[in-house]
């Protein structure tokens, strides 16, 4: 038995020859359960089955950094990762392998990510700026539904209040008024910090920020010059310049053709540029679980190397001089290849795009080596590539989704996917009805997996599901790919010679198609499943629970199905907070005894308001009256009762104040609080350096999570110190389970984030 288990290795690198010991059999166990599972576990094990566990090893090495309370130390962290690889190689031929191999990936993953914060470490505005001058690069531009939006590299900038100089800004202006790609501008501007998130383990604007290099927001004072540079721009920008003006080019003739959000669509599934869609059909769509069709992934990048291959390899079988004595099909695939990477280029390259065009390549590449490659290996190399480019992009729904439905995929292809044969003598017409049937299941079957499969991360990042999607994806997908896609493919081909705008109506009647199927899928009955927000505890055990159905082989794969139901359970159960502040401490929502959150704000920011809702699985809508029906307010403040009937107040002069300290539970305000207020007092001051708080009431006290609690110092979220002197003497400092008062001067609030972030 043990020289049945007794195996050469060839899968790992330098293990060629090797004897294999962790393939020999478990201790044996009495009974033929624990045979059996032996038996599975070999399996699991055996040459080539644990290569696709690296990227999974690599990948949580880079969520451990994102855990970091601190900035690890790059060089520690690299010289971890290549002890751990040393240790891994030498002991290659022993049981231990595979663990320290898992270990190794684990390490580099971790240091990768530290090595990229590292190499981009670039400045960060610490504080708001008015009026500041700016000159600089246009280096990318987006439009928006009802404004547009630049990111400029600094070559001067000037301001009174301007603490520290950013390397690059994102600034949002007027609909129509952004510069071209490569323009050299002049302008006025108000900036601010990148935003914190919008409550604790909220989305975080600032650390997506910091890795695309960008170290201020805000919005563009009156009018933008255009004026000579005072440098030539460099190789890198010159090349965005002209791949913009390709994409401009095309999105041009495309919205000339079609209209609407029909031409929106269009330009998104070929150029990218999906932001001027109108929000009713953005909601529409991702809503009734179509909306994947705007971020250009494997499905499109598969439809633009399928339709060349084809078309290349059709037109070369026509001679038969060059199909006997060639293999054209190698030809087709480096033409498809080719084909993708100009795709690639000109939809921007974005992480989903990037990780089909690596999956698109290697089965290309493995046509032209005459060897299979859709296969767990093909994404799991994808993968590797993605995270060692932008070892940040593992935290970000993109990737998580993307990967998530094309393991899913790939792993539904490897079971088996259920087929309708036909007999030889079948008829015709029975022949299509099967050929219907079969391309019906496949649909369905693909949309179950995908969807299944993302259905975690979708109520993680978004708060909602798609319970309609199946639906949704079988009556649309079909006329996106059988008519859309190919014809938006032989505009582009048709552009130089005139002939493309006839193209371009026939994509949009296929999207005008797609658009009217969300639409009417989205007023379906409950086609909005709100779902509260959770921990990131249940996505990593439903994350666990797919990982290991699509993975493993054996039975032992549905132990996967428990870790996912086990991941439901911790979400379902995850607590839901009682008072929600923002980060200016203009805004706060407090939870009543109907359970739901009620909110009252004094500035513009109705950003917050939507986000906790959203996160409180709650579909008002933050101009719904009802959402501030539960705060009594006067000149002087508000005030709102919890469900155990202890009050919130939010103070705004003296008389108030003083009033509140004998009566609230918590106070919120701007001014300082006495020395003998019985209430916990939140100031300005306080906020600003703990961000977002979010508090939950239990046995009378006040448990209290922020976004940015006062050990956080990262590059995007740096350390700021609370000052002791604020602290009201006696009484506990802030985060305590015990009433406290913080004081602070009377201030104005800060200005409100640019509400287009």
């Amino acid at each position: 038995m043990a020289e049945q288990h007794e195996a050469r290795v060839g899968t790992w690198p330098g293990t060629t020859g090797i004897a294999a010991p962790w393939l020999r059999p478990l201790p044996d166990l009495a009974g033929p359960l624990a045979a059996r599972l032996r038996a599975w576990a070999a399996a699991e094990v055996a040459p080539g089955r644990l290569m696709p566990w690296l990227p999974v090893a690599f990948g949580l090495g880079i969520v451990v950094y994102f855990t970091a309370e601190r900035e690890p130390v790059w060089w520690v962290a690299a010289a971890v990762a290549g002890v751990a690889m040393m240790a891994a190689y030498r002991l290659r031929a022993h049981a231990g392998f595979p663990i320290a191999l898992g270990c190794a990936a684990i390490a580099t993953g971790f240091a990768t990510a530290a090595l990229k914060s590292r190499l981009i470490d670039h400045t960060i505005l610490p504080t708001a700026a008015y009026s500041v001058s700016v000159s600089g690069f246009v280096e990318a531009r987006e439009e928006r539904e009802r404004s547009d939006r630049i990111v400029v590299r600094v070559a001067t900038i000037e301001g009174a209040r301007l603490a520290e100089r950013p390397e690059r800004i994102r600034l949002t202006v007027r609909k129509g008024a952004a510069p071209a790609v490569g323009a050299f501008i002049a302008l006025k501007a108000r900036l601010n910090p990148p935003a914190s998130p919008f409550r604790p383990g909220g989305y975080d604007l600032a650390r997506d920020l910091y890795f695309q290099g960008i170290g201020a927001t805000g919005l563009a004072l009156g009018k933008i010059d255009a004026v000579p540079p005072p440098v030539a721009p460099g190789l890198r920008l010159r090349f965005a310049t002209a791949v913009e003006a390709i994409r401009d080019g095309i999105d041009s003739r495309i919205r000339a053709a079609v209209k609407g959000d029909a031409g929106s669509i269009a330009s998104a599934l070929i150029t990218g540029k999906r932001d001027a869609l109108s929000a009713p059909v953005f909601d529409a769509m991702f809503i009734s679980g179509v909306g994947h069709v705007l971020s250009i992934s494997g499905y499109h990048m598969a439809l633009v190397a399928g339709v060349v291959f084809f078309i290349v390899r059709a037109v070369l079988a026509l001679f038969p001089a060059l199909a006997l004595r060639h293999a054209i099909k190698k030809w087709a695939a480096l033409a498809a290849l080719a084909a993708a990477t100009f795709y690639l280029v000109l939809s921007g390259a974005e992480v989903a795009t990037q990780r089909s065009y690596i999956m698109t390549a290697v089965v290309l590449i493995g046509v032209m080596a005459d060897r299979p490659t859709l296969t767990m290996r093909t994404i799991a190399v994808a993968a590797l590539a993605v995270m060692l480019l932008v070892p940040e992009a593992v935290v970000h729904p993109s990737f998580q989704m993307s990967f998530a439905a094309t393991l899913a995929l790939i792993a539904t292809y490897e079971r088996g996917i259920p087929w309708v044969e036909v007999a030889p003598d079948t008829p015709l017409a029975a022949r299509l009805a099967l050929w219907g049937v079969r391309e019906l299941m496949l649909a369905v079957i693909v949309s179950l997996a995908a969807g299944l499969a993302t259905t975690p991360y979708a109520a993680y990042h978004f708060h909602r599901l798609a319970p309609y999607g199946v639906i949704a994806n079988v009556l649309a997908m079909p006329i996106i790919s059988a008519v859309s896609m190919p014809a938006g493919l032989l505009a582009l081909v048709a552009m130089p010679f005139g002939f493309d705008a006839p193209l371009w109506r026939l994509m949009g009647i296929g999207i005008d198609w797609m658009v009217a199927v969300a639409m009417w899928v989205a007023q379906l009955p409950g086609a909005v499943g709100h779902i509260p927000a959770f921990g990131v505890g249940a996505l990593l055990l439903g994350t666990a629970g797919l990982i290991v159905i699509c993975l493993l082989r054996s039975p032992l794969r549905f132990a996967g199905a428990g870790l996912a139901v086990l991941g439901c359970a911790v979400a379902l159960m995850a607590p839901r907070p009682d008072v929600m502040i923002s980060a200016g401490g203009d805004v706060v929502a407090a939870r009543g005894a109907d359970g739901r959150l009620s909110a009252v704000k004094f500035g513009s920011d109705t950003l917050s308001v939507r986000e906790w809702l959203a996160a409180d699985g709650d579909a008002r809508l933050p101009t719904d009256r009802t959402v501030a029906a539960g705060f009594a307010c006067d000149p002087d403040g508000c005030v709102a009762l919890l469900a155990d009937g202890a009050a919130v107040a939010v103070s705004r002069t003296a008389a108030a104040l003083a009033d509140d300290c004998t009566r609230a539970a918590l106070i919120v305000t701007l001014r300082a609080a006495p020395g003998d207020c019985a209430a916990m007092v939140l100031d300005r001051k306080a906020l600003h350096s703990n961000g977002a708080m979010a508090l939950t009431r239990r046995n009378g006290n006040f448990e209290t999570v922020s976004a940015r609690p006062e050990g956080l110092d990262r590059p995007w979220a740096r350390r700021r110190e609370v000052a002791r002197n604020a602290i009201t003497p006696g009484v506990p400092a802030l985060g305590t389970a015990t009433p406290s008062a913080v004081s602070r001067d009377a201030t104005p609030l800060q200005p409100d984030i640019d509400a287009e972030e």
